[in-house]
């Protein structure tokens, strides 16, 4: 069984993170928790709605103060949303509470598994979704990759071979130095 307290996915939209955070959790016995979820739980309106009326900004006041909480908890999967890791005090609760898996996905695959959505805020309206991603990746994969004690690459592979990749990962032994 795992020695992580918790599982934090970290990752751009259409990385996998609910899907395989969805399949983690279970396998695992542990509860799923998906922050934007959450925020639209808390708030009984949909996120894209929460961008139209407060902004990224007032959006983000939300996600910082759902991850704070989520993150104390114990025995949890949680699947952030791709921003939440602009905020450094978010990196810092993720990277000190559990065990950050950065599900990597190129904006290939971004493109190819948001093209029937339109419940993605920072694509709706966009002249160039390609270069938006682009944009997005340029900024976060960094501070992705800054806080992840795994990087697992999720282009073309199903949730079920990735969720199976991050288990092995947790239930490797420990070499000794």
């Amino acid at each position: 069984m795992s020695t992580a307290v918790n599982i934090f996915l970290v990752g751009p939209m259409g990385a996998g993170k609910t899907t395989v955070g969805k399949r983690l959790a279970e396998t695992r016995g542990m509860e799923f928790i998906d922050s934007d979820n959450e925020i639209e739980l808390r708030t009984g309106v949909d996120i894209p709605l929460i961008f139209e009326k407060e902004g990224e900004e007032g959006f983000r006041k939300r996600e910082k103060q759902v991850i704070a909480e989520l993150a104390q908890r114990s025995h949890v999967v949680l699947a952030t949303g791709g921003g939440a890791v602009l905020d450094s005090e978010n990196r810092q609760w993720l990277a000190a509470r559990g065990m950050v898996v950065y599900l990597y996905a190129s904006v290939d695959q971004q493109l190819q598994r948001t093209a029937r959505t339109d419940h993605r805020p920072l694509l709706q309206n966009v002249p160039d979704r390609r270069q938006t991603l682009q944009a997005l990746f340029d900024v976060r994969d960094p501070l992705y990759r800054e806080i992840a004690d795994l990087v697992i690459h999720t282009d073309g592979r199903n949730a079920r071979v990735l969720a199976r990749e991050i288990e092995d990962h947790i239930d490797r032994p420990a070499t000794a130095l």
